[in-house]
């Protein structure tokens, strides 16, 4: 796949990921490998992207025993911008697969 298709859908992802349930960064790049090939470590400058420009929040949980991991959550402003940046994405993709369909060479 184009490497610029992904990187200008995986923040998206992350944010779609996040706006069902808060997670932690292994389970969200985990998630989107099982449908977009990514490399691991991918979404870690995504979630500091993220976290700096105030749409997601972080917080230690300890589970199971094991050492604390650091959790994300979308905050107010980030299911905000989610629901917008879902809302062009999907414009966006039903408008080239429209072109797409259409036969280009045809006179009109």
């Amino acid at each position: 796949m184009n490497i610029q298709y992904k990187k200008g859908v995986l923040e998206l992802c992350v944010l779609a990921k996040l706006s069902f349930e808060d997670c932690y960064g292994y389970d969200i790049s985990e998630t989107i490998s099982q449908h977009i090939d990514i490399s691991d470590g991918t979404v870690y400058p995504i979630l500091r992207k993220l976290k700096s420009d105030g749409l997601v929040t972080t917080y230690l949980s300890e589970e199971s025993g094991g050492p604390p991991r650091k959790y994300y959550r979308l905050t107010e402003l980030g299911r905000k911008e989610y629901i917008q940046a879902k809302r062009e994405w999907l414009d966006f993709t039903k408008k080239v697969a429209k072109i797409l369909s259409e036969d280009m060479n045809e006179e009109k």
